[in-house]
């Protein structure tokens, strides 16, 4: 079997754990930044999402360094789709 389905599909795995995690940032920033207790916000987002990231990457590679690479790759590719779409008009 190829192995270009297996990396497409840790790279789409990577875009959907970046998508969480950026997408989170942005969420608790909006939220933090009204809130009368901020700092609860940013350390349990921070906590939460690098848990869930850390376990997605852990599970998409499964001692795979290509898978891995492929991963980070669609993490790193969220993070500019989402750096674009929040940013202020």
């Amino acid at each position: 079997m190829s192995e270009a389905p297996t990396l497409i599909l840790a790279l789409l795995a990577g875009v959907s754990l970046g998508t969480i995690f950026f997408g989170g940032l942005w969420w608790t920033i909006r939220r933090g930044v009204a809130s009368p207790r901020p700092a609860a916000w940013f350390l349990g987002s921070l906590v939460l999402r690098a848990i869930i990231a850390a376990a997605g990457f852990i599970f998409v590679a499964q001692g795979d360094w290509r898978r891995l690479v492929a991963c980070l790759l669609g993490f790193l590719l969220a993070r500019l789709v989402v750096m674009r779409l929040a940013r202020a008009p």
